[in-house]
């Protein structure tokens, strides 16, 4: 059935758009290895901006003196992603938020049990109480007013939404689900934030960490079930184990809406920023990093390159062209097949037929078995059975 025969009931729905709330300059300060500068801040917000995240979260103003003229500065750069710091429910922290001139704050709140004896000593009833003083001291500035709970996960449903519904009455432009310690898995993620979207109005944020090494799935989990926000950091880098990456999450959303994450973000800038940030915190990109990891394009088993060179979307469900990026075939190895090689031979202007090639293959696999090849190795094979061929011709 064609499109334009389809009944507007039956077209599929438009991909929504999530939100991203790019928390390097918050959350990626709380990493181990984090200290940036004044100047290495506003580097990293420049580049987020220019790769196009909806908004930023920078560190609390009440943190310090130097965190109070660093949102100042950043606030005052004239940006086109939001500028959103980050404060505890309390009015001291609010009335100096709002000094910075960022343009939302995001107030949290601990609501589990553990950080509700451990942490503040506050009640459910305290924590409403709170909550509606400080809302309603930042009602009167043209502010977006995020409430989020902390420890979401490990907090009583019933608690939580009765603290969500009353700040959603109350005018707050965004709820957030703070999964604080890694503990939610994509299921729990779900359901919790399905049951919210039914439960309030605005919008809906979610914060994962990555303790149990879930926080992008949990992440996209949340958006598909109503989340309109998304915390990540570069990296994922962030207290512990960090949070949702951001190249992880854009990839998620990428394999939904292809075309619509090519025309929200500058992709290929998603490489400098990491190689930028990494070198910051002195870490290497991992390896098998999403997207900008060296091997995130690598193709070696035989069967695997054979497919790929007939058609890349076998073996790939990212275009590594989208992020200015290549696929490499190995071909140095024992796993390799004939196919790879040929691949290799027209790339050297080698004309060789499948027999040769096959025998090539042959002794490529008994010299890998021995020792690990390089790319030279196959090359030099390539080139001296060519030499050979044309010597007995």
């Amino acid at each position: 059935m064609s499109p334009e025969s389809m009944s507007p009931e039956s077209m599929p729905p438009e991909p929504r758009s999530c939100r991203i709330i790019e928390s390097t300059l918050r959350e990626g300060e709380q990493f181990a290895n984090a200290f940036f500068g004044t100047e290495q801040k506003i580097e990293i917000a420049k580049r987020l901006d220019a790769f196009g995240v909806d908004c930023m979260e920078l560190t609390s103003p009440a943190a310090s003196d130097g965190s109070r003229r660093d949102c100042e500065r950043i606030a005052g750069l004239g940006l086109r992603a939001k500028i959103l710091t980050h404060i505890r429910c309390h009015p001291d922290d609010a009335r100096l938020a709002v000094e910075t001139g960022a343009q939302g704050i995001d107030i949290v709140f601990g609501t589990s049990s553990l950080l509700r004896e451990f942490s503040h000593g506050r009640s459910v009833d305290q924590i409403v109480e709170r909550a509606a003083e400080v809302i309603e001291l930042l009602r009167g500035h043209d502010l977006e007013i995020r409430f989020s709970s902390e420890d979401s996960f490990r907090s009583d449903p019933e608690d939580l939404f009765r603290i969500y519904q009353t700040v959603d009455r109350l005018g707050v432009h965004r709820v957030g689900i703070a999964d604080t310690v890694g503990v939610a898995s994509p299921r729990a993620v779900s359901q919790l934030v399905g049951r919210l979207r039914e439960l309030v109005g605005c919008d809906i944020e979610f914060h994962g960490h990555n303790d149990t090494g879930c926080a992008i799935a949990n992440a996209l989990c949340a958006f598909d079930a109503g989340a309109t926000h998304i915390d990540t950091s570069v990296l994922g880098i962030g207290e512990r184990n960090g949070i949702t990456s951001l190249g992880g999450l854009v990839a998620g959303l990428y394999v939904r809406d292809p075309d619509g994450i090519r025309e929200r973000y500058d992709l290929p800038l998603l490489r400098g920023i990491e190689n930028f940030v990494a070198e910051l915190v002195g870490i290497d990109v991992p390896f098998n990093n999403v997207v900008t990891g060296f091997c995130a394009f690598t193709h070696k088993a035989g069967i695997h390159a054979k497919a790929m060179l007939n058609n890349p979307s076998t073996y790939e469900i990212l275009d590594p062209a989208d992020f200015g990026l290549e696929r490499y075939i190995n071909v140095a190895h024992k796993l390799t097949g004939w196919n790879a090689l040929r691949h290799r031979a027209e790339q050297l202007n080698l004309e060789l037929d499948e027999r040769e090639l096959r025998e090539i293959t042959r002794q490529l696999k008994k010299l890998a078995d021995d020792k690990p090849l390089g790319l030279s190795d196959v090359d030099t094979l390539l080139r001296s059975h060519r030499s050979q061929e044309m010597t007995l011709s």
